[in-house]
């Protein structure tokens, strides 16, 4: 287990009834989500911002609490742009976040989550015009992610459930980095988080 993984979260959450577990994990992600995921918005923000994509797209209400929830595992890394290493190394956040929420979240969030980064490079292997599209912290991070799949790599995710949801997130996640938008605050997604505890 990365010893850097905050267990608090979890540790709290078990045993609570459900809005109990909400009000606990939207607690948490307001008090750790003020630092910045890049040069524009806070992780907070981002959250928000990508939850707020899918609600605009009348998304599911499983998508929509995996885009808000997609980068959990930046939250319980501490991984932020005031850290010396951030995206220097792949911490695989995307693996801790979904592990994670794996025991509180039914699949169809869960596996979004997990798939975020592959679908990153699904999608700048796939599509040429994708990568030039992508913030420039997105285009760091991409190359220490593992850069463009090979083509077993790309069968292979084709092949797991949700990975269409996972592509979708993606780029919601892409268009969530917008400097002082206003988005519905994370209270907004209550009833739709809870409505997705196992």
């Amino acid at each position: 287990m990365n010893s850097r993984i905050d267990q608090t979260l979890a540790e709290q959450m078990i045993g609570m009834t459900a809005a109990e577990k909400v009000t606990t994990l939207f607690d948490y992600m307001e008090r750790k989500g003020q630092s910045f995921y890049d040069e524009s918005v806070t992780q907070l923000e981002h959250a928000c911002q990508c939850a707020n994509q899918a609600r605009l797209h009348d998304a599911s209400t499983t998508q929509i609490a995996g885009a808000l929830l997609h980068d959990i595992g930046h939250f319980l890394l501490d991984e932020h742009n005031a850290e010396n290493d951030f995206l220097e190394e792949d911490q695989n956040h995307e693996e801790v976040g979904a592990d994670y929420m794996e025991p509180f979240f039914v699949e169809a969030v869960i596996t979004p989550i997990r798939l975020h980064v592959p679908a990153k490079r699904y999608l700048c292997t796939t599509d040429a015009s994708y990568y030039d599209d992508l913030s420039e912290a997105s285009k760091r991070s991409f190359q220490v992610q593992g850069g463009v799949l090979s083509d077993d790599e790309r069968a292979a995710f084709e092949r797991i459930p949700h990975y269409q949801d996972a592509l979708q997130l993606r780029r919601w996640d892409d268009l969530a980095k917008v400097r002082g938008l206003e988005t519905p605050a994370i209270d907004t997604y209550r009833e739709i988080v809870q409505a997705c505890l196992k």
